[in-house]
């Protein structure tokens, strides 16, 4: 039997991290698209993070997992790697060219709406209740309104619908991640991190020779964002994540969920001076809404433990 989660004031110091570094990440994005190419900043990136994985996994002895016998299929950790990091950070720092991070943000915010659907279909023993119905259903409301033409007019890129829809493709990336995960056998979550960094590197280098050519030397601001990038916001940030799931549990973790859309819509206005159209602060109270209600069970059980 695992032990009960234990939080305590680190968990909350702990998730409150993840949830400020990871919603700023769409505004490090946006600066390191000043000076970086799209695919070469997720080339560049997820190699980054793949190197740093690599010595966090080096200090478990390259350990794979606990069962010999029940061994991942390679297939199955290069389909993790596409859809975890290479698919979506292509696409993310494609459609950041033509939205605001904070609309990026926002539409992260979604990916658990679209979780419990498909787990609904595709894992055993998983269904929706009548709340949950409910919760999705509020949460998509929220998404249509991001997808409707009014909802970012003011930046008035050429291909902003198609950004937009290319950040709500990142959701649906991150929540089919989420269900192939549970699908593959349980092993060393350092060394599945490095693997699927590596190859969503590996995935997005060809994508970024082809269309963009060889890459240039970017400017100091737009270098430093990229580190923080690779460091930071993946490497770092997946290992605090899996310390926060082993000490409080993943229902815990799930309070990172509500941070992340706040924190990129905030400081994408206060640091980059987007605008915050009512239809985006809309948007995101239903997103955040839906997710509260579809998920009220688990934040329950958060607060009355914590």
């Amino acid at each position: 039997m695992s032990p009960l989660p234990n939080i305590t004031r680190a968990s909350w110091i702990m998730v409150g991290v993840l949830g400020f570094v990871w919603g700023s990440t769409f505004m490090v994005i946006e600066i390191a698209l000043t000076g970086i190419a799209p695919f070469w900043l997720a080339t560049f990136r997820l190699a980054i993070a793949a190197m740093v994985m690599a010595v966090f996994w080096g200090k478990d002895g390259f350990k794979m997992g606990t069962d010999p016998d029940n061994k991942p299929h390679p297939m199955a950790l290069i389909w993790a790697g596409a859809i975890s990091s290479g698919v979506p950070f292509l696409l993310l720092n494609w459609g950041q060219q033509y939205v605001t991070s904070g609309f990026a943000g926002t539409s992260m915010a979604a990916v658990p709406l679209v979780v419990l659907p498909m787990a609904h279909f595709m894992v055993a023993g998983e269904r929706l209740s009548l709340r949950a119905v409910i919760g999705v259903t509020l949460g998509f409301c929220g998404v249509a309104l991001l997808i409707g033409k009014s909802a970012l007019d003011s930046t008035g890129a050429d291909l902003e619908f198609w950004g937009r829809m290319a950040c709500l493709t990142v959701a649906f990336c991150y929540a089919l991640n989420s269900i192939t995960i549970r699908r593959i056998p349980p092993i060393n979550s350092t060394a599945l991190t490095t693997i699927m960094m590596a190859t969503g590197a590996l995935i997005t280098l060809p994508f970024s020779i082809l269309t963009e050519g060889a890459p240039g030397i970017p400017p100091l601001k737009a270098f430093v964002a990229l580190i923080f990038l690779g460091v930071v916001s993946t490497a770092a940030m997946n290992q605090l994540r899996v310390l926060v799931i082993r000490s409080a549990g993943p229902t815990f973790m799930t309070l990172v969920n509500y941070q992340v859309p706040v924190w990129s819509v905030v400081l994408g206005a206060q640091v980059l001076g987007e605008p915050l159209p009512p239809t985006l602060l809309i948007a995101l109270g239903l997103i955040l809404g839906g997710v509260a209600i579809s998920q009220w069970a688990s934040v329950k059980r958060i607060f009355v433990r914590g």
